[in-house]
């Protein structure tokens, strides 16, 4: 008799990330000025990679990941097993690496962590840009 498969966890990837915060962001950035739609969706893409980037590096993996809007905010939430709370890293210029954290802190209005028994989730929200009036 075999005991069954326990399924493997959920292991997002950055582009996977990426590509679901671009997917939540489509109607709002077609709704903006080509210079705001590019920065909003810049500056989104680099938080949810580096949140991603960071579960995966120092967490173990992603355990989830998700965004979504919220009245004038975009929102990605990232969960890990690990309950350790991110930290700014400090290291030699010349070494690769340790400004993740600092920069999802910088482009995030909100950043969260909620650590609980199995692992943490971190938050991070975006305000997004005012939309246009009529001209």
């Amino acid at each position: 008799m075999s005991v069954p498969e326990t399924p493997a966890p959920e292991r997002t990837t950055c582009a996977q990330a990426r590509a679901e915060v671009s997917w939540v962001l489509m109607e709002v950035c077609c709704g903006l000025p080509l210079p705001q739609a590019r920065r909003l969706h810049d500056d989104a893409l680099l938080v949810a990679t580096e949140l991603t980037a960071n579960a995966i590096r120092h967490a173990g993996g992603t355990t989830a990941f998700e965004a979504g809007l919220q009245g004038d905010s975009l929102w990605m939430r990232v969960s890990d097993r690990s309950g350790r709370v991110p930290h700014r890293v400090v290291s030699e210029p010349s070494e690769p690496g340790g400004f993740g954290w600092m920069v999802v802190q910088r482009l995030s209005s909100h950043v969260a962590v909620e650590v609980g028994p199995c692992g943490k989730t971190v938050t991070a929200i975006l305000d997004l840009p005012a939309h246009p009036g009529p001209a």
